[in-house]
């Protein structure tokens, strides 16, 4: 027999009914738009994904045609969006679709796709194939240790744990349910739900200022109650963030630059730059610029174009001084790099980082 949702689902769907966010991979059951969506925002504000969504689907409008692009179109198309080893699972994940015939209908099928993990396979498959399985990440969390008032830190084996089990009783009570009025059956009601409360999180139950004066749970909300909305969730600080100093050396020598492709293994893999150094690194091959001449040789030969940008990611702030080399004469270069005209430089997926040095270029 079917238990009844739980008051907070009820609650939590009546809201979404007025206040869901229009989004163009809501008006489709097509998994390849959603799995794309899900894909491009997981790192992402659906403010700047929407437009590469758009984008992608107007180029690659099935997943067959993607499967059949190159990762170097992949990858230019992705620029700017950044964490561009999404763009290759994407890839990849898109060649694994076709070698099966088509999109796998299970939990455990897609999460065999690349780059599909926990969540990205709850939100396909709930929303795609009314899956009855709950979404977790940041927004649920948030949302869910604020109405019950858990301090379990999130970031911790018992507390992935615990959120995880409670997340999926609130979904298994929709069995049968949506909550919202003018349903019947239990056709995508684990999707309804999961991007109800995904909205909720990022539109009502902020991380910072949260809307909690007209919030309708906030007379069952534990954290508003006991004064605690501030200082949930719980996470514990684990993360160390590396500094990294890199010198980036733009060669333009009679309307040629010298490009390479950064390789796996670390930041930007498959995504191109300009000649780069990093505490000694690398070389140019005799020639004055070489850094095997000291650190003076650089000022020496090339023009400073600006010091210490820096450019912050998750795991790593990175700080870059870019500098113009202006020559007739090629310099020998180490053998990945290679000649290209200054004007096809936009064909070439870059890093943000490498984008905003290349715009001081005079």
């Amino acid at each position: 027999m079917n238990r009844e949702p739980h008051p907070f689902v009820l609650t939590l769907l009546q809201w979404f009914r007025e206040n869901g966010r229009q989004l163009p991979w809501r008006d489709t059951s097509d998994p390849y738009a959603i799995w794309l969506s899900e894909i491009i925002l997981q790192q992402t504000q659906v403010k700047q994904g929407w437009a590469y969504w758009e984008r992608f689907m107007q180029q690659w409008p099935a997943v067959e045609r993607l499967a059949a692009a190159s990762e170097d179109e992949v990858l230019r198309l992705w620029q700017g969006l950044g964490y561009y080893s999404r763009a290759r699972n994407l890839h990849f994940a898109a060649k694994q679709i076709v070698a099966l015939g088509g999109f796998p209908t299970t939990i455990e099928g897609l999460r065999s796709l690349k780059g599909v993990g926990d969540y990205t396979a709850a939100a396909i498959g709930s929303i795609a194939f009314g899956l009855p399985v709950a979404v977790v990440d940041g927004n649920v969390y948030r949302v869910l240790s604020r109405y019950f008032g858990i301090s379990t830190p999130i970031n911790t084996t018992e507390g992935k744990k615990e959120f995880a089990l409670l997340a999926q009783e609130l979904v298994s009570g929709l069995s049968g349910k949506s909550g919202c009025p003018g349903d019947s059956g239990n056709s995508g009601n684990s999707g309804i739900y999961n991007q109800a409360i995904m909205d909720f999180g990022a539109l009502q139950c902020t991380p910072a200022a949260p809307r909690c004066a007209d919030c309708p749970l906030q007379e069952s909300c534990v954290a508003l109650r006991e004064g605690r909305v501030g200082e949930l969730p719980v996470k514990l600080k684990t993360l160390k963030v590396k500094e990294r100093h890199l010198t980036y050396v733009y060669i333009r020598c009679q309307g040629y630059t010298a490009i390479h492709r950064r390789p796996a293994g670390d930041i930007w893999q498959g995504l191109y730059e300009p000649l780069m150094m990093e505490d000694g690194q690398l070389s140019i091959i005799n020639h004055p610029l070489s850094i095997n001449n000291g650190p003076s040789s650089i000022d020496k030969h090339c023009q400073l174009l600006r010091q210490n940008v820096k450019h912050v990611l998750t795991h790593r702030v990175l700080y870059a001084d870019f500098y113009l080399f202006d020559t007739d004469e090629r310099p020998v270069l180490p053998s990945d790099y290679f000649w290209i005209k200054e004007a096809e430089l936009d064909q070439f997926a870059l890093p943000r980082l490498v984008e905003k040095l290349l715009a001081l270029l005079p």
